[in-house]
């Protein structure tokens, strides 16, 4: 909560580097596939891309979002790369990682939003938040999908790696939808085990 990223050292549990430059909480960050660029989203509004020593390459404020930055993502496609973010104002934005112009806004939703995610592929995102609907959106033709109902808050969205599957924490529990036949397949609730009886002193 101190407006700075860092790069840690797994091995040893040590701070490597420290990414100075927001001015308010960092809520999201991610690495470019290739390992060779950092994104950031912060609570100033603002999106930063990063290279891995530490240095701000670009501060994203143009056509920026107009409430905190919840999330960033980088496609893992590299013959369309780009950045997309989601935040409190809404909306799902798509940069170009060329210029870090905006291309496209994503209207939509109509609570804030928490997460946002990248299919495999790098051909689809997905977006959700407060108003518990998974918004599916295509990255290359720029228009939404579909919609799936996560009938709870939704706080976090993955693609499965080799499955079309879309995986959302929603309140209590965890939904996973077959995107083929949007239909939930599976869902992951906690086992609520009774307390009522008392163990024996020994």
């Amino acid at each position: 909560w101190d407006g700075t990223l860092r790069l840690w050292d797994l091995t040893t549990g040590t701070t490597t580097r420290r990414f100075v430059g927001h001015t308010k909480d960092v809520l999201s960050v991610a690495f470019s596939s290739d390992n060779r660029q950092i994104v950031s989203g912060s609570r100033d509004k603002t999106i930063k891309l990063w290279n891995t020593l530490g240095v701000c390459k670009y501060t994203v404020q143009d056509e920026s979002h107009s409430e905190w930055v919840s999330c960033v993502r980088f496609s893992p496609n590299s013959s369309n790369p780009i950045i997309v973010s989601c935040g409190w104002d809404k909306l799902v934005k798509v940069w170009n990682l060329a210029n870090c112009k905006l291309k496209t806004n994503h209207i939509g939703h109509t609570g804030y939003l928490n997460t946002v995610t990248v299919s495999p592929d790098g051909s689809l995102c997905a977006s959700g938040g407060k108003d518990g609907q998974a918004m599916l959106w295509d990255l290359n033709e720029g228009k939404h999908l579909y919609t799936l109902d996560g009938g709870d808050i939704i706080n976090a969205l993955c693609f499965s790696p080799n499955r079309y599957w879309l995986c959302a924490a929603t309140g209590p529990s965890i939904k996973i939808w077959d995107l083929e036949g949007k239909i939930i397949v599976d869902e992951l609730k906690q086992e609520v085990i009774s307390t009522s009886s008392k163990a024996e002193p020994p």
